[in-house]
């Protein structure tokens, strides 16, 4: 497995989120890699996506193709 150096990542979360707890903060590096994770658990564990991965992801949850759990 492949570690992502996350040491000056710069998190940020939705300007929707509205100051609410059960957020997701996402960071884009340098490398081209998109992380996010869990602003409640900042130590906790992160998802990294390439960007096509991202994108892919972000254009799918905008056209309502996620399906609700």
């Amino acid at each position: 497995m492949n570690r992502v150096d996350l040491s000056n990542a710069a998190w940020f979360k939705s300007s929707r989120s509205n100051g609410q707890s059960a957020c997701v903060e996402v960071a884009f590096l340098k490398s081209g890699i998109v992380a996010a994770r869990d602003s409640k658990a900042d130590d906790g564990p992160v998802l990294v996506f390439t960007a096509q991965e991202w994108t892919a992801f972000v254009s799918g949850a905008a056209n309502g193709e996620l399906g609700r759990a």
